[in-house]
């Protein structure tokens, strides 16, 4: 069990931490507490934990069906609405399995069963009375500016040629995935890129949809001064050695800020177990993320990705409540566009808010040995990431990876799909993978085969409690 998730329970309950009894079903309160913490600034809820913070456990052959169903509550307008799609995590605690829903503050107004709940230290209460509410909804509205809405805006003036990609990636993290078999409407509304104002009555497309999803002449519409600027300064510090200066949305904008992170750094080979892991990824991924999801794009500030000989620099402006140094051990996660990130999140770009921290802590001793991260939060947020400073010894090269990427191509683009969902979810199944690649269960058995006898793929546990592990 993580270290932060074992300090929620010593802390106790609180405006933040829940605990809920749930043996073999959810609590019948749940999306009450759900519906109040988004209202208010997010928080977790453990389920298998009493009051006092003793782990009671869940059922094991309860477990799956507890976290199908809050996927699919979360996202049933009649329990949450609008909806807020979950996905709770499992945990061991003193022998007992206990589920963890991490929720983040929402920059909109839900209700649970057609009521309107607010969180405080003491728990859940019911906010009936009409100016209560647009105190909650006047808060959210100056403190997200994703929520701006511009009624003029239509779907012709979106993007809707990557919500295929948008749609294959949500099922590589669960081939259930609720908003699967929606259209293309409905998809953004359930994303909560299309909302109504309940002060004014004025409807339409969100800013965050614009960011998201808008063709670069809508952005610069809605935001004349929106740009992100990657650069590399290693030789000419008061210029430049290369650049890229985006101006597309940023479903577009994070792959091409990846592109130049894995153009301009190694990638050095290291093993977890068996497995290799991509060091250079799984860091600047969460980087990359956070720097696009939690920027305050109101403020004509520039944002700025820099790579140095020695470092890593990411700066942009910010909505901040806390200013000056931040601990990644104690610092209260607040995310600047729920929206945003929790579109992100379904794509598995990035997990529950603050762990993109967490991540970055967990592998950077490995890429950068001895280098510590920094973040400083205010009107302008900086994280700076260490880099390996030297020679790098031969086994850490990127021969390892440019021998990898030539054996996978050999074995066809359908395997290359197999492998490009299972680093996504390493405990996909056939069928779900079959969905995935848009193949036969069949074609899919016949493809691990292969890659098992290129040596790139093997199955560690049995065929329901296993995973995948890729090779190199």
């Amino acid at each position: 069990m993580s270290s932060e998730l074992r300090a929620k329970i010593v802390a106790g309950e609180g405006i933040r931490v829940e605990y809920k009894e749930a043996k073999k079903s959810l609590p019948a309160n749940l999306f009450e507490t759900v519906c109040a913490m988004l209202n208010r600034d997010g928080g977790d809820i453990l389920l298998g934990v009493d009051d006092s913070g003793k782990a009671l456990g869940i059922d094991q052959s309860s477990i799956a069906k507890m976290k199908a169903d809050i996927v699919s509550q979360s996202n049933n307008s009649q329990k949450l609405d609008p909806p807020f799609i979950l996905f709770p995590s499992t945990h061991t605690l003193d022998g007992k399995n206990i589920l963890q829903i991490s929720i983040p503050a929402s920059s909109q107004v839900h209700r649970s069963k057609g009521i309107v709940y607010d969180r405080s230290n003491d728990g859940d209460f019911r906010v009936t009375e009409p100016h209560r509410i647009a105190e909650i909804s006047n808060r959210k509205r100056t403190t997200y500016t994703e929520n701006l809405i511009y009624s003029a805006i239509t779907l012709d003036d979106l993007r809707l040629d990557q919500l295929p990609k948008v749609r294959n990636l949500m099922l590589t993290r669960d081939s259930r995935h609720p908003w699967r078999e929606l259209d293309d409407e409905q998809l953004l509304l359930k994303a909560g890129l299309f909302r109504s104002d309940p002060e004014t009555g004025k409807e339409g497309y969100t800013l965050a949809a614009i960011l998201l999803l808008g063709k670069e002449e809508t952005i610069q519409s809605a935001l004349p001064h929106y740009n992100i600027d990657a650069l590399l300064r290693r030789v000419q510090m008061d210029h430049y050695d290369d650049r890229d200066r985006i101006y597309c949305n940023l479903i577009e904008a994070y792959e091409r800020l990846m592109a130049f992170i894995a153009k301009h750094l190694p990638n050095p080979f290291y093993l977890e177990g068996d497995a290799r892991i991509n060091l250079r990824d799984n860091i600047f991924r969460e980087a990359v993320a956070n720097f696009l999801v939690h920027q305050e794009y109101m403020s004509a500030h520039p944002a700025r990705l820099v790579i140095y000989k020695d470092r890593v620099e990411t700066t942009n402006a910010s909505n901040y409540r806390v200013e000056g140094l931040l601990d990644p051990e104690k610092v209260v996660p607040f995310s600047k566009n729920p929206t945003i990130a929790k579109f992100f999140s379904q794509m598995s770009w990035v997990e529950e808010i603050g762990s993109g921290m967490m991540n970055i802590g967990k592998y950077l001793p490995h890429y950068t040995p001895g280098g510590v991260p920094e973040y400083r939060d205010g009107p302008v947020f900086t994280a700076t990431i260490p880099l390996p400073v030297g020679e790098r010894k031969p086994q850490t090269s990127d021969d390892v990876g440019k021998v990898s990427v030539k054996r996978r191509k050999s074995v066809g683009k359908a395997s290359e799909k197999i492998l490009l969902a299972i680093e996504n979810n390493d405990t996909i199944t056939i069928s779900e993978l079959a969905t995935f690649v848009g193949v036969t269960d069949r074609t899919i058995e016949r493809n691990i085969k292969k890659l098992q006898s290129a040596k790139l793929l093997k199955r560690v546990g049995g065929r329901k409690e296993g995973r995948w592990v890729i090779l190199e």
